[in-house]
């Protein structure tokens, strides 16, 4: 069982950053791949980057390619999302997710195991 809770969420003007947070519980952690989703109204819910288990491969959906990035740190059991010049249409609610086992970053969010409640991303223009 994982318990995964977000933060870092806010309010940020176009080409602003933020930093999004993903604290797990577990001892097992560092055997799951994480994923960053993404669900703006009205849409469906959307890969946006994952990580696998000992972070030496990463995958990014093409719209936020060179502007996020995802690193974990197993020590403090947490997963980030570093997002730069962001852009109106990058507000959505976040999603931390977890997918064992951890080798291959999975894009589809109905195959992960485990889910945080969301942490609400807003880009004003």
């Amino acid at each position: 069982q994982v318990q995964l809770v977000e933060s870092g969420g806010g309010l940020v003007q176009a080409g602003g950053s933020l930093r999004l947070s993903c604290a797990a519980s577990g001892r097992t952690f560092h055997s799951y791949t994480m994923g960053w989703f993404r669900q703006a109204p009205g849409k469906e819910r959307e890969f946006v980057a994952g990580i696998n288990w000992n972070g030496g491969n990463t995958s990014y959906a093409d719209s936020v390619k060179g502007r996020f990035t995802i690193s974990r740190d197993h020590a403090k059991n947490t997963v980030y999302l570093q997002m730069n010049s962001l852009k109106p249409e990058d507000t959505a609610v976040y999603y931390c997710a977890a997918d064992f086992p951890g080798n291959t970053i999975l894009v589809t969010y109905w195959e992960y195991d485990y889910w945080g409640q969301g942490t609400q991303v807003t880009v004003s223009s």
